[in-house]
Order: C-alpha cells, then sequence, then structure tokens
C-alpha cells in the first residue's frame, strides 16, 4: 500500500486531460425551476433544490443518514457554489434525515436501494436522464449504487471522501447511527421503532461488511464509467478503500493527497474537479 501511495501521489495531482466521447442530450439542459421544492411517490416525499444551468450535475451531500442540502456549508467545498455557473446542480436532503425534510419508509430489507430510488426518483421528476453525479461521504457507497443501477444515465462520478469498511472498526458505522441518528427518527415517527432502525442498519452495515457495502470488487473493476476519487483518511473514510477503488476502476483518476490540509489545497481539488468534469461533460445541442 505504501508503495501504491507513493505512485499515486506522484500522478493524482495531474488534471484531467482525457476527453469524454460526445454525448447529446439537450432536452435535459436548461433553467431550473427553482432554489427548493419536492416530489411525492406513494409514501415517499423528497425534498430537493436545484441551482444554475448547463448539463445536469447531481449533488449528494455528506453527513451520514443525517446528511442534507444545508449541510454542504459545512463541507470542504461547497460544490453547488462551486460549479452553478457551469451546471445544473441539483441536491436533495436524505430520506429520514433528522435534519432534513424529506420522509418515508424505512425500507428494512433494501436500504441502500431505497435511497437509489430516491435520487433516480428527483431526477425522473425532473425529466433528466443523463447526468453526472458528485458526493461526499455516505456518497461514496451511493454513487456506486446508482453505477450499479443506472450504468447508462451517469456520465461521469466524482467520489470525495468516500465511505467504506474499514476492519480496524468494523462497526463504526452501525454504531455511530444507533446513537446519532436511530433515537432521534425513532423519537419524532411514531411508525419506526429502534428494533427496525436495529434491523435497516443491520441489513445496510452488517450483512455485507466489507469494501464500499453496495457493490463488488468485480464490479468496480468492469466499470467504465469515469471516475474522480478525493481519498481522505479517517476511520468513516478509509484511505486504503478510496486508493483500492481507484487501483480497480479502469477510468479512475485520483486527486493529491491530503488534498483538504493545509485548506490552501482545496482550490487546488476544486480545479481538478472542473477539468474532470468538462473532460466528460457532454456536448450540448
Amino acid at each position: 500500500m505504501d508503495r501504491i501511495r507513493r505512485q499515486l501521489l506522484k500522478t493524482g495531482a495531474a488534471a484531467t486531460v482525457m476527453a469524454a466521447a460526445p454525448r447529446v442530450f439537450a432536452q435535459q439542459i436548461g433553467q431550473s425551476a427553482g432554489p427548493a421544492s419536492s416530489y411525492q411517490r406513494g409514501d415517499v416525499r423528497i425534498h430537493y433544490e436545484e441551482t444554475g444551468t448547463g448539463v445536469p450535475l447531481l449533488v449528494i451531500p455528506g453527513g451520514g443518514l443525517n446528511s442534507t442540502v444545508a449541510g454542504l456549508a459545512t463541507h470542504p467545498f461547497n460544490p453547488i457554489e462551486e460549479f452553478k455557473d457551469e451546471y445544473r446542480c441539483i441536491a436533495s436532503d436524505l430520506r429520514n434525515s433528522n435534519r432534513g425534510q424529506s420522509s418515508g419508509p424505512l425500507e428494512i430489507d433494501r436500504p441502500w436501494d431505497s435511497h437509489t430510488d430516491d435520487h433516480l426518483g428527483v431526477m425522473d421528476h425532473l425529466g433528466i436522464d443523463k447526468f453526472m453525479v458528485l458526493g461526499f461521504c455516505i456518497a461514496g457507497p451511493f454513487i456506486w449504487n446508482l453505477l450499479r443501477r443506472a450504468p447508462n444515465r451517469v456520465v461521469a462520478a466524482v467520489l470525495a471522501q468516500p465511505s467504506g469498511w474499514s476492519p480496524e472498526t468494523p462497526t463504526l458505522f452501525y454504531d455511530s447511527n444507533m446513537r446519532g441518528w436511530g433515537p432521534d427518527l425513532a423519537a419524532r415517527r411514531p411508525d419506526i421503532s429502534m428494533d427496525m432502525v436495529d434491523r435497516f442498519l443491520t441489513t445496510m452495515y452488517r450483512a455485507n461488511p466489507d469494501f464500499v457495502f453496495t457493490v463488488t470488487r468485480d464490479f468496480v473493476r468492469e466499470c467504465e464509467t469515469p471516475v474522480l476519487i478525493l481519498p481522505d483518511d479517517i476511520p468513516a473514510h478509509p484511505y486504503a478503500v478510496a486508493m483500492e477503488t481507484a487501483m480497480l476502476a479502469p477510468r479512475s483518476e485520483v486527486s493529491m493527497f491530503p488534498w483538504k490540509e493545509p485548506k490552501e489545497r482545496i482550490p487546488l481539488a476544486v480545479r481538478q474537479i472542473r477539468s474532470f468534469l468538462r473532460a466528460h461533460r457532454p456536448v450540448s445541442a
């Protein structure tokens, strides 16, 4: 891993120069409908916001199961502020976040897929077929699941400080959500008990405790979607997993590391993201 790290550090700071094959989906490019809206699908109600014009960019905030659009203000950089001049940025509160306005059933047997349903549902609601995606933290597993579920819709993906499983802290996500998410949710939702929370989190984080939770190494090895990975090195965002995905994915790129500290490096990371998105941005009509 030390050898791999040294090699990646040598090459990771380079900006993207590879251009993607042109694609046209002009019907998805246009003025945003407004700063905040919601869509309803059965018992699911998702609060979303869209800002800017251009190619659709789905932004998935970090913050675990309490992730919200407002939480982007606390991230290393706010992608909506950075990219709204070039992209139609679309972000939503995660279903059942205690800090947000999205709600729906707790789908115990399919926790990851239920959230992916919501991400794709927002894009369907807006009439968007193909899009780019950028996300933080828990967005790492979400993005890999999007690539599995909708490989022909996601044009390119940026994973910043992605979450993953680590043998050093094997129950980290289950434990933290049983403390910091489940009790508040059960307290405000009489239809949800802590037993249901336990079963939901067990399926989500303990039934398949490995790698990025949502896909296998074989899937990443065969994924042809361009991905840019900005690794972190804390228990919730393990460096080893981020680098393993970068080594496996055939069209992956990686940022310099560390990219968040000192803070003067963050603009360089944003510049690389901008170059990556431009290189793989579909050509509009």
